[in-house]
């Protein structure tokens, strides 16, 4: 299969999508549906396939499982609390948002007028959730080692990364992630300090939710400070969740 037109009239060219070597798609309906919107179904009733949603499941559960096993297996050394940030972190919303733009998943999805205008293809939300339902359709269409192919062609640059320790997990989107889980506001960073001369600073940031500050961090750049804040603050909900 090279391509096929969706119901509106968008063609998706799946050898685009999906380059990894040996990797071939059949024409089915599950990679199809790895697009659907739920906005486009409110606008489109009779629409022969449901949302995404339930292969966004499947995928989720699928990409952590791969990764897990795939920083298991290269990192026999890593601590469990080490491997849990970086999967993590490899699977969050910001780095999955990224893969799926360069894979031009935006393009493809199905969605409603509304949805359209509010810039829906560039979402960082629908393009992660895209790109696990993409995956979730892999497995039941191709299998797992199919699955697990793609997923590690799709990730190898950042698990290279990680590799040669260069990768700091983003505790900034992980953090994001966890407290608008809670259905809390997304949290504010606050430059505290900025010392040194020009080829040395030193930043202090701090993170607050809700006007409660929950972590300080320390770095050579603001970026820094403020991912080191978000990780002192994930480490303070994390133990305040685990003494409930």
């Amino acid at each position: 299969m090279h391509s096929c037109y969706t119901g509106s009239g968008i063609m998706v060219d799946w050898n685009h999508i999906l380059s990894s070597p040996g990797l071939s798609v059949s024409e089915g309906s599950l990679l199809e549906q790895a697009f659907v919107h739920r906005s486009y179904l409110n606008e489109n009733p009779l629409f022969g396939l449901p949302s995404n949603e339930r292969l966004e499941v499947l995928g989720d559960a699928l990409l952590s499982f791969i990764v897990a096993e795939k920083l298991y297996e290269e990192f026999p050394d890593l601590p469990e609390g080490d491997l849990t940030e970086i999967r993590a972190s490899l699977v969050c919303r910001d780095t999955l948002a990224e893969l799926a733009s360069s894979l031009r998943l935006g393009e493809r999805l199905l969605l409603g007028h509304g949805e359209e205008l509010n810039d829906g293809r560039s979402k960082p939300s629908n393009l992660a959730n895209a790109m696990e339902a993409l995956i979730g359709a892999l497995y039941l269409e191709q299998g797992l080692d199919a699955t697990r192919s793609f997923v590690l062609q799709q990730l190898g640059p950042h698990l290279e990364r990680t590799k040669a320790g260069q990768m700091v997990p983003n505790y900034k989107a992980l953090l994001q992630e966890l407290v608008q889980g809670q259905g809390r506001p997304t949290p504010v960073y606050r430059l505290v300090e900025a010392t040194g001369p020009d080829h040395d600073r030193h930043f202090v940031a701090e993170i607050l939710v809700e006007e409660e500050a929950l972590g300080r961090g320390e770095g050579k750049s603001r970026k820094a400070a403020e991912n080191q804040a978000a990780r002192a603050a994930l480490a303070r909900l994390r133990c305040d969740h685990a003494k409930r």
